[in-house]
């Protein structure tokens, strides 16, 4: 018996809406992870980007668990000597473009490479309600569902 292995050509891929209103932002990162990685598929196959097309709506209204709310602390760097920055999750949960949280944490959890581009490229994750991709007709993934540590109180 051979081993199986999913062509691209192969690749079955849904639309999956994923509501983050008080979800955990770890937790919900692993799952959108998984799901974009396509790890969760029976024909999951390392090398080809098998993985659906994930919408996170409402990312401004994540939550943090503990005391990350005002401590966590997300570095870059400028490109200059001694040009590191930092802001703290609290600063960008209340800032223009409060959505970059969710989308740190799948990209931390995600393997480099060319494939790790692609595959983030099926990611779109929305502060609001609204999304332009109705058309596309995606299913409801219920996380909070899931399992009742995925909520924060």
């Amino acid at each position: 018996m051979k081993t199986f292995s999913l062509k691209p050509a192969d690749v079955e891929k849904k639309w999956v809406i994923i509501d983050a209103n008080g979800l955990v932002v770890g937790r919900l990162a692993s799952i959108i992870a998984m799901r974009l990685r396509g790890k969760h598929k029976a024909q999951y196959t390392p090398h080809v980007d098998c993985g659906d097309n994930v919408i996170v709506i409402n990312a401004d209204k994540v939550k943090f668990t503990g005391r990350k709310y005002n401590q966590k602390v997300y570095y870059h760097h400028t490109g200059f000597p001694g040009g590191i920055k930092e802001r703290s999750a609290k600063a960008i949960l209340e800032g223009r473009f409060p959505e970059r949280v969710v989308e740190k944490a799948v990209e931390r959890m995600l393997p480099r490479g060319p494939l790790f581009r692609k595959i983030l490229g099926n990611l779109r994750v929305y502060k609001g309600t609204e999304h332009p991709h109705t058309a596309q007709q995606p299913e409801t993934l219920d996380v909070a569902a899931l399992n009742r540590k995925n909520v924060s109180a």
